[in-house]
């Protein structure tokens, strides 16, 4: 075979599987425009990985501001007893939907196509994890929601202000862990993590409150059914917070929270005396 046509096949063969493992394998060193083009390449594979990272944490960020104002408004529309606000936060429920699917469609291409490894590889898993979380969690709002406009239907009692208190809660939660998302800081996803207890308390209390409320005026018996539902939608939302706060802490450390969380929640124990007509 002519040594010139041996030249061609070899460049073309540098081209389609990579200039420097040929040369290896020939013995032929590469030319500095070879090794420039290589170079060149090589930062752009980099630059676009890097940048479908970020597309891809966008998306995550995205769908966590909006389950964030989504769980603002539902409860709002409680504490306010505005039945539009509501509405509004059932008919936002689709838009999460829908993200949750474009991040897993984006994660799933890098997983296939750049086969991350190390920090890249748990930030794409993350951004599955979370975005599950995320979608939870405007689920969660959603049924807030349409139960507040059941509630508003009816005479306000003094709990429902209780019950947006602990969703405050509940939200300030959400709005640190995800702030912990972006900034990539372990220890505020630490911190969020840790606090998991304080809204189980205050469910616990909430708990109490609504069944002693019911048997003293059975008349509340149908109101205060849907406030413990609400309560218990809210507490959930919090549990949810505290899974993202457990990923975000091993997407940045590579370590797992090894200590037990903790949970305080108590209602599953939880008895009312009830004294009965005699």
């Amino acid at each position: 075979m002519p040594a010139v046509h041996c030249h061609e096949i070899v460049m073309q063969l540098s081209q389609s599987i990579g200039a420097s493992r040929l040369s290896h394998c020939t013995g032929v060193p590469m030319s500095t425009a070879d090794e420039t083009e290589r170079h060149r390449m090589t930062e752009h594979t980099v630059r676009a990985f890097t940048e479908q990272l970020e597309q891809l944490s966008a998306s995550v960020a995205q769908m966590g501001g909006l389950a964030e104002a989504q769980l603002a408004d539902a409860i709002e529309a409680i504490a306010r007893r505005d039945t539009a606000l509501a509405e509004s936060a059932v008919g936002g429920d689709k838009r999460i939907d829908d993200l949750q699917h474009e991040v897993e469609d984006r994660a799933l291409k890098l997983l296939a196509l750049r086969q991350p490894m190390a920090g890249d590889l748990r930030e794409t898993l993350a951004a599955i994890k979370i975005a599950s979380e995320l979608e939870r969690i405007g689920d969660l709002a959603k049924n807030i929601a349409k139960r507040a406009i059941v509630l508003n239907r009816e005479q306000p009692i003094r709990l429902t202000q209780s019950l947006a208190r602990m969703g405050r809660a509940t939200l300030s939660q959400l709005k640190l862990v995800l702030d912990s998302y972006s900034d990539r800081d372990e220890e505020e996803a630490k911190t969020v993590w840790s606090q998991d207890g304080d809204i189980d308390e205050i469910y616990n209390s909430l708990f109490r409150e609504l069944l002693t409320y019911m048997m003293e005026d059975p008349r509340t018996i149908g109101m205060c059914t849907h406030l413990l539902f609400v309560a218990k939608n809210i507490e959930r939302t919090g549990d949810h917070a505290t899974n993202i706060a457990e990923v975000v802490y091993h997407m940045v450390s590579g370590d797992h929270l090894t200590s037990e969380r903790p949970k305080a929640d108590t209602t599953s124990e939880t008895s009312v005396p009830f004294e009965g007509k005699r």
